[in-house]
């Protein structure tokens, strides 16, 4: 065999072995791109949300059906809104105990001018103004006076709960303007959309821009790992944090108006418990509690999953403890199996870099 001969045949060798290493790589690639999408816990959300449709469809011939699931929208739809805001305060570190209570005082705000004879686009207003400035009082005592932000809210929660109730009593307002349904019992033109859905969609797109696609978004999560670097590295923290609870106060101002309008009666009791479904929601979406780790989609997901699931039980005649007892579990789970995989994630990468060590 001639040199030049030899010599093909080692450039041959070569490229096959280039070729037989690359395919390997990226047979490598894919698995791992295929176990990180399994592990999701988006996929996992949604592989939960295919699997209860299935089970309630074959139990129920009305959960299926159309009308019904976009009906019962309007019993978790003022939750969902909540559950949007919640999402960038937890994300940066925080939390909002209060929001149920912001319902309240709007509500109560609402009712009030209402029985002063003021018309739908005032109440409108009344709502959304009362919101921010209770979002505005938790942001200032949380930033300005350098408060733990579940102490101010839960101090606030009695507050502003409190105003209601040692005004109202055991009164209720009941009278509200013609047109003032439309916005908590409507549907779209000639749809079977309700608004209170077409509205929370909005919000949700909306939210979800600003926090995956502007750097508002990539600061939140920058605040939620280290506040301290965060400031280092000259975000405004504090501006954010207090721009977050406004924009909690706004979105509860929201969820008032649309429940007020929903069911058409002011309470002081109005709204108790929201603010624990909408953090439920939040942590159920795949949020760490402890800020810094989640998305938006996540959360829809839960949105649904959890409505359609008290919607199911519902049709089944399963008790309100029941309910309860299985959005607890759930809970747990959102917990729990995020943090077992990372810790999986994390033995399994650092026993890799061991591998690539010794060879």
């Amino acid at each position: 065999m001639s040199t030049n001969d030899k010599t093909e045949v080692k450039k041959a060798a070569s490229e096959n072995s280039l070729v037989d290493s690359s395919r390997l790589i990226n047979e490598k690639d894919w698995k791992t791109r295929l176990v990180n999408l399994f592990t999701r816990w988006e996929f996992i959300l949604f592989a939960i949300l295919v699997l209860e449709t299935v089970v309630f469809s074959n139990l129920s011939p009305y959960f299926l059906d159309t009308f019904n699931l976009l009906n019962t929208t309007f019993n978790f739809s003022e939750k969902a809104i909540l559950a949007l805001p919640m999402i960038f305060v937890i994300l940066s570190g925080d939390i909002d105990i209060s929001v149920a209570a912001i319902i309240a005082l709007c509500s109560f705000a609402m009712g009030h001018a209402a029985a002063q004879g003021a018309g739908p686009e005032t109440l409108i207003v009344i709502g959304l103004a009362v919101g921010v400035a209770s979002g505005l009082f938790n942001g200032l005592l949380i930033t300005g006076l350098g408060m733990p932000a579940i102490a101010v809210t839960l101090a606030s929660t009695s507050l502003f709960r409190g105003i209601s109730q040692a005004i109202m009593e055991d009164q209720a307002y009941t009278f509200y303007p013609e047109g003032f349904g439309f916005w908590g019992q409507g549907y779209i033109g000639n749809t079977m959309i309700p608004v209170e859905l077409t509205v929370f969609l909005i919000l949700a797109a909306i939210m979800g821009f600003v926090l995956h696609k502007t750097t508002y978004g990539r600061k939140l999560y920058a605040i939620g790992n280290s506040s301290s670097a965060a400031r280092f590295s000259g975000i405004a923290v504090d501006r954010i944090r207090l721009t977050n609870f406004v924009l909690n106060g706004l979105f509860a101002g929201i969820a008032a108006i649309l429940l007020t309008s929903r069911i058409g009666s002011t309470r002081p009791n109005i709204a108790l418990g929201y603010e624990l479904e909408a953090i439920t929601l939040v942590v159920l979406g795949g949020v760490s509690i402890t800020g810094g780790k989640g998305n938006i989609f996540g959360v829809i997901l839960a949105v649904f999953l959890l409505g359609y699931l008290k919607f199911g039980m519902g049709l089944m005649n399963m008790s309100a403890k029941i309910m309860i007892i299985t959005t607890g579990t759930l809970l747990i789970t959102a917990v729990l199996i995020p943090a077992m995989m990372d810790n999986v994630k994390k033995r399994n990468k650092l026993r890799r870099q061991q591998a690539e060590q010794i060879a």
